[in-house]
């Protein structure tokens, strides 16, 4: 075990040495090749614990997530410009390569949230929504067709892009919005909403998705429901790994880590409410005149091992 180990981080810090190399990180061949290997190793099964590793491979793997990220960002961007140039570009959009992987995530996802959630929201956001928000669209088009989507990220082109996806759908132009802000200048709107979905990529680095995670525990609704992203095992040489613990002002509901070729891991937490006790017995009065199924909530993580269907 020790010595795949030692594979596996010798492998990751080879690609990375040549990914650090290359002059930009646009789609192509070469970069497409050296990304896909790098996801074959870290999705190799593996109990590795990123946070025993000696500090220069540390030092390596903040570097290389930040490469990862960049170049996750362009291809989606590169995308997202073929798609939308399509006259209806939703029927397009199983054209991205990780498309089937997304599908897996927001089925789990909606899964996991249904599972302590009294309704399906009618409203939720989602931050760091970039230039191909599938999330979003897949929640939309098979989970909650009632729902409207408010998408934030900083980057007015990634929203312009996203934009462009949707604008000719007849259900979803009505139901997506995209707002070009930093989350951390959103406050009184963040109350509006009883789910908040945090993407992977919001927040490089502890200190970053720290800092994101307070600000949401200051400002989202007592009771309403995050679900955000991290890493586990080697998958954490390419996402930022976010640890239960750090999720103050708020109670850790699920866990789950895949073992498939999905590579973020879920994390479902509810914000701390003022009066525990008033909140639930009001959820729990709702959830029984909508007929909705609930599970008893519990004060420790459901560490799930969960097999996920691709949604058909």
């Amino acid at each position: 075990m020790e010595n795949q180990k030692e594979v596996i981080v010798g492998k990751v810090c080879e690609i990375y040495a040549k990914i650090s190399k290359l002059e930009n990180l646009n789609p192509s061949n070469h970069v497409n090749e050296l990304f896909t290997q790098l996801v074959t190793t870290c999705t190799t099964h593996c109990e590795l614990d990123v946070t025993l590793l000696s500090q220069e491979v540390k030092e390596t793997i903040a570097k290389l997530i930040k490469l990862c990220g960049k170049a996750e960002g362009l291809l989606e961007s590169h995308y997202s410009a073929i798609i939308g140039s399509h006259e209806n570009p939703l029927n397009h959009i199983k054209s991205f390569p990780y498309y089937s992987n997304y599908l897996k995530l927001s089925h789990l996802e909606f899964t996991m949230l249904t599972s302590h959630c009294t309704q399906v929201p009618s409203q939720l956001a989602f931050i760091g929504s970039g230039p191909l928000p599938l999330t979003s669209i897949m929640l939309a088009t098979f989970y909650m067709k009632n729902t409207c989507f408010h998408n934030y990220d900083m980057d007015p082109s990634a929203n312009a892009k996203a934009y462009d996806l949707v604008s000719s759908d007849p259900d979803l132009s009505k139901r997506m919005f995209f707002h070009t802000t930093d989350i951390a200048h959103v406050s009184n709107a963040l109350k509006e909403y009883n789910v908040v979905f945090l993407a992977a990529l919001v927040g490089m680095d502890k200190k970053g998705k720290e800092s994101v995670i307070n600000h949401l525990a200051k400002h989202m609704a007592p009771g309403a429901v995050l679900v955000l992203r991290s890493a586990h095992g080697a998958r954490a040489f390419l996402y930022p790994v976010v640890d239960p613990s750090d999720l103050k002002g708020f109670e850790v509901l699920s866990v789950f880590h895949p073992t498939d070729e999905v590579i973020n891991s879920v994390i479902v937490a509810r914000k701390h409410s003022v009066n525990p006790g008033i909140l639930l017995s009001s959820k729990c009065h709702e959830l029984a005149a909508e007929g909705f199924n609930m599970l008893n909530h519990r004060n420790v993580i459901d560490e799930l091992s969960l097999t996920i269907d691709e949604h058909a």
